[in-house]
C-alpha cells in the first residue's frame, strides 16, 4: 500500500511539472530549466544589417578601370647624358677657354668624353594620334626616347615640350589608332575616394594599385622650375621608382592625375605618393603642344596659406585663405587693387583653403584670362576682377627658348658623325631672324658643344638654354660639313 502510495505521488508530481512546463512555454515562451530550444519553424533574424542599395558596405569594382588604363599606359626608357665638363674661368673670353685660350687644333680641349646614363619610367597616351604625357624629370637631358606600348612594340618618341615648373612633360611617337586615357576632373576628387595608380614600377610593365585619395592640394617642395607650381593629390595608392608619369585615374578609367613622386626614406614606397592633378596636367599639355613651352598666368602676388596666428591677427572665423604678403610692381594684382595684407578667399567661386590650392586654380588659366578674386580686407568681403598676366608682365605669348635662336634643328646621321670625326652634333637647316643668325652662324653649321656641354639632339639645345642665365654670354662651338671648326659667341641681354 505503502509503495502503492509513492509511484502514484511521483506519477502526480511529474505529470504537474510536466503540464506546468508546457504552460509556461506556450504563455511566456520560456523553459524553466534554461535550455533554449529551437525547432524549425523559430523565427530567426540575424545581425547583418541587409541594405536595399547592393553598392552600399562593398568595394568599388575596379576591374574595368584597370583594364582601361593598362593599355594606355607606356614604357618609357631614355639615354642621356652625364654632367662631365670641366667650365673653365669667367669673364667673357676666359670663361669658355680659360687662361690660354683654344690651343692650336684642340678647340675641345676642355671636353672629356661622353657618359651616358639609363632611365625609365612611365607615360599615359592622351591622344590616338601617338600624343604622350609623362614627367619632366623622366626625360629630361634625354638624348634618346624610346616608348614601349602594352603590346611591346617600341618607338623612338621626340618630345614636343618640357615644364619643369610643373614637372610635365609631352613626347609624341608616329603612330596611329592608339588607346588612350581622356582627361577626368580632379577639382572634383573627394577625400576617401578610390583610385588606381598605372605603370611600370622597377620596369614590371602595367602594373596597377588600389588605394583612395588621402590629401589634396598637398604642396612637398620638389619642383624645380623658376616658378614652381605645387598642389599634389595624395593618395595611399603604392607607387615606387618607375611609376613616374603613369597613370591615376578614378573608378571610371579617367585620368585624374599624373603620378610623380613617393614620400619615402628608402626610396621606396613608404605608404604616401603624389600626383600632379589633371587640371594643371592638361593645360600643360595644350600649351606644349601649340605654343613649345606654357603660357603661365600670375596672379603677380608673394602669398602664404593663412595660419593660426594671422587669422587671430586680422579677426577670421576659420583658419582658410591665401594672405597676400606683398604684390608685384607690374602684376595683375596690384592693378586690380588688391593689397597687402588682404587674404584671397575665392577664385571664381570656388573657395581657397591654402594657398597651393590658389596656385593649382591660377594654373588652370592663361595670360589674358579674367577672374574674380574674392578676398577679405578689414573684415570686410569684397571682390576685384582681374586680367591675369604672364612672367614679364604683360599678356603676350610667351616664346619658347629655341625660337629665340631663329633656327630649326635636324639630328646628324652615323654617316656624318663619322666624315667630321665627331661623336655629337646638331645640324643648324634654316636660320631666320635670330641670335644664331646676327651673331654670324650660316645654315648647315654643325653645333656640337653649347657653353662646353656636347649636344645632340633640339631638346639638348634646350635644356642648355634652360639651364643658361640671360645676363651671362653663351658659346657655341662646332664644325662647317667641309670639316672647318668655328665658334659663336652669343652676347647676354643688356
Amino acid at each position: 500500500m505503502t509503495t502503492l502510495k509513492k509511484i502514484t505521488s511521483v506519477f502526480i508530481i511529474a505529470f504537474v511539472s510536466a503540464a506546468l512546463a508546457i504552460f509556461l512555454n506556450n504563455r511566456f515562451g520560456v523553459v524553466p530549466n534554461h535550455q533554449f530550444m529551437i525547432s524549425e519553424k523559430t523565427p530567426v533574424h540575424l545581425t547583418k544589417n541587409i541594405s536595399n542599395d547592393g553598392q552600399q558596405g562593398q568595394l568599388p569594382d575596379l576591374t574595368e578601370a584597370a583594364e582601361k588604363s593598362v593599355h594606355a599606359v607606356v614604357h618609357i626608357e631614355v639615354k642621356m647624358h652625364q654632367q662631365m665638363d670641366n667650365m673653365p674661368d669667367n669673364p667673357f673670353f676666359k670663361f669658355f677657354f680659360g687662361p690660354d685660350g683654344p690651343q692650336g687644333n684642340t678647340p675641345y680641349k676642355y671636353k672629356q668624353q661622353p657618359q651616358f646614363a639609363i632611365g625609365s619610367g612611365s607615360g599615359v597616351i592622351i591622344n590616338p594620334d601617338g600624343y604622350i604625357v609623362t614627367n619632366n624629370h623622366v626625360v629630361d637631358d634625354a638624348v634618346n626616347v624610346d616608348v614601349i606600348l602594352n603590346d611591346n612594340r617600341r618607338f623612338t618618341a621626340k618630345v614636343i615640350g618640357r615644364d619643369p615648373n610643373t614637372d610635365i612633360a609631352l613626347v609624341k611617337i608616329d603612330a596611329t589608332n592608339l588607346p588612350y586615357l581622356n582627361w577626368g576632373k580632379s577639382d572634383g576628387l573627394k577625400l576617401g575616394q578610390w583610385v588606381l595608380a598605372v605603370g611600370n614600377p622597377f620596369n614590371l610593365n602595367s602594373t596597377v594599385t588600389a588605394g583612395i585619395i588621402s590629401a589634396k592640394s598637398r604642396a612637398i617642395g620638389i619642383m624645380s622650375g623658376q616658378m614652381p607650381l605645387e598642389s599634389f593629390i595624395q593618395t595611399d595608392a603604392a607607387v615606387n621608382p618607375g611609376n613616374s608619369g603613369g597613370a591615376l585615374v578614378d573608378a571610371k578609367g579617367d585620368l585624374v592625375g599624373i603620378n610623380t613622386a613617393i614620400a619615402s626614406q628608402t626610396g621606396s614606397y613608404s605608404g604616401y605618393s603624389f600626383a600632379i592633378p589633371a587640371t594643371i596636367a592638361q593645360k600643360v599639355v595644350i600649351d606644349l603642344r601649340k605654343y613649345g613651352e606654357v603660357q603661365r598666368a600670375v596672379l603677380g602676388v608673394v602669398m602664404q596659406s593663412v595660419n593660426d596666428s594671422i587669422a587671430k591677427a586680422k579677426k577670421l572665423e576659420h583658419v582658410e585663405g591665401a594672405y597676400v604678403k606683398s604684390t608685384t610692381d607690374d602684376g595683375a594684382a596690384r592693378k586690380a587693387g588688391i593689397k597687402e595684407g588682404d587674404i584671397i578667399v575665392s577664385i571664381n567661386g570656388n573657395d581657397i583653403k591654402t594657398g597651393s590650392q590658389l596656385q593649382e586654380l591660377i594654373g588652370e588659366f592663361s595670360p589674358g584670362d579674367e577672374v574674380t578674386v574674392g578676398y577679405i580686407r578689414n573684415g570686410d568681403l569684397k571682390d576685384a576682377k582681374v586680367v591675369l598676366r604672364n612672367m614679364k608682365g604683360n599678356t603676350s605669348i610667351v616664346k619658347e627658348p629655341l625660337s629665340v635662336l631663329g633656327a630649326e634643328f635636324a639630328p646628324l646621321t652615323d654617316q656624318d658623325k663619322e666624315k667630321l670625326q665627331i661623336e655629337e652634333g646638331v645640324k643648324v637647316t634654316k636660320l631666320d631672324d635670330g641670335k644664331l643668325k646676327d651673331a654670324g652662324m650660316k645654315p648647315g653649321f654643325i653645333i656640337t658643344d653649347i657653353n662646353k656641354v656636347a649636344v645632340n639632339s633640339p631638346n639638348d639645345i634646350e635644356s642648355v638654354l634652360m639651364h643658361t642665365k640671360s645676363k651671362e654670354p653663351m658659346l657655341i662651338e662646332g664644325k662647317y660639313p667641309d670639316g672647318n671648326y668655328s665658334y659663336y659667341v652669343i652676347k647676354p641681354e643688356s
